[in-house]
């Protein structure tokens, strides 16, 4: 049988990193899957279940053979993790990672790899709310967006490898530059999350009973206040420079509403909707009809 990868080390195995083990070992992506995490008992009953192969409380231990390792803890530890296992990588490993942020790490991972190693970013657009390996499963990835960041020149034949490991996977691979795509997760990610969390922290003025009221619109628009707080404000104040522009427009936009409710002006109002409408059915029909940019196929 032959293999995309002969070893692949996740470090860290939450809802991500535990989704790409599963869907790895259903996809038969790999001869071996490793993990590294700080749960020994969660470790342990992911091996147990056959997610993984084996794990190490130690990420040198993980690494060691891999020629793919794959960074699966939040953004802002992915540095410091990566700075600790340098020494242990093998000559020629590939490294990414699944952070929702790309430009920071794309400065600062490949300053930390030793000789001959190569660093691609990659960011599945999937996930939940819910957390830890338990929630997590095969088929997290099917028919999601996954970017992967493009490299250098001789980064060609190691790119074809990652696309073809995320399509192995179930994603829809799109290219991106770093910079670019911290810039499109800021609008379709990063700023719908940080509209709904402040919406959450306004409900305690609304009134004791009025959950009684709520439907399917309030359940949409509230589920992802519920992630992870602590992820999440990390992700948020990563991006914080692309986000500066979409929040501010839309607290405008907010405002703008707020003057026309207070003139009671119907038609002013239906107007800014349609043109909401208007702007969001133009988005999904430039990727529908494949204007989007994506990437090659590497099979071609």
């Amino acid at each position: 049988m032959s293999f995309l990868f002969e070893k692949i080390s996740i470090l860290g195995l939450g809802l991500l990193g535990g989704s790409v083990a599963m869907a790895v070992k259903e996809a038969g992506v790999a001869r071996e899957v490793v993990a590294w995490g700080r749960r020994e008992e969660a470790l342990a009953r992911a091996q147990a279940q056959g997610v993984v192969d084996s794990f190490h409380l130690d990420p040198r231990e993980a690494v060691r053979g891999a020629d793919f390792v794959l960074l699966a803890v939040p953004v802002d530890r992915m540095a410091s993790l990566l700075e600790e296992v340098a020494d242990s990588l093998a000559q020629g490993v590939l490294v990414s990672d699944v952070g929702s942020v790309k430009g920071a790490l794309s400065e600062s991972l490949p300053r930390l790899l030793p000789a001959g190693a190569l660093y691609l970013g990659s960011h599945p657009m999937a996930g939940s709310h819910l957390r830890g390996v338990e929630h997590a499963s095969p088929d997290l990835f099917q028919g999601a967006a996954c970017v992967v960041t493009e490299g250098g020149e001789n980064s060609s034949s190691e790119q074809e490898k990652l696309v073809s490991f995320w399509r192995a996977l179930g994603g829809n691979v799109v290219l991106r530059e770093a910079v670019q795509h911290d810039k499109e997760a800021a609008w379709v990610s990063h700023l719908p999350h940080a509209v709904s969390f402040a919406f959450a922290d306004v409900l305690e003025g609304a009134p004791k009973q009025s959950m009684a009221l709520a439907g399917s619109g309030f359940r949409d628009f509230t589920r992802i206040a519920k992630s992870d707080a602590a992820m999440w404000s990390e992700i948020l104040v990563s991006n914080r420079d692309a986000l500066a522009d979409p929040i501010e427009r839309v607290r405008e936009s907010l405002s703008e509403i707020a003057q026309e409710l207070a003139r009671g002006d119907a038609e002013a109002l239906s107007k800014r909707i349609e043109k909401g409408h208007l702007a969001f059915n133009l988005l999904n029909s430039t990727v529908s009809s494949g204007t989007a940019e994506s990437s090659p196929d590497p099979e071609a």
